[in-house]
């Protein structure tokens, strides 16, 4: 993150754990993607940004436009996890087909 007008960092895109350091409605955290910074006026000190939030894969499962405190993002390194890799529940009831 860099600064800007005003004081707020600059968020940069990479991915960040969002918990109630960043703001209260991440009473539960959440991981994010980010993929800008918006440029709308806040309070000093927040700031909107363009997300994708992300799974436990890693994979975006919703874009959204969040309202938060740069000061409390934080960065985190998730390594991809190839498809192949994945746990997956076994199928039950799946009938064979022969013939």
């Amino acid at each position: 993150m860099t600064g800007r007008e005003g004081g707020t960092p600059r968020v940069r895109p990479g991915v960040y754990l969002l918990t109630r350091e960043a703001s209260p409605q991440f009473h539960q955290p959440i991981l994010v993607r980010v993929i800008r910074h918006l440029e709308r006026t806040t309070y000093d000190g927040w700031a909107w940004v363009d997300v994708y939030q992300l799974d436990r894969h890693g994979d975006a499962t919703q874009r959204r436009a969040l309202f938060l405190r740069p000061a409390g993002m934080r960065p985190v390194n998730v390594p991809p996890v190839p498809y192949a890799e994945r746990r997956s529940r076994p199928r039950s009831g799946v009938a064979s087909v022969t013939g």
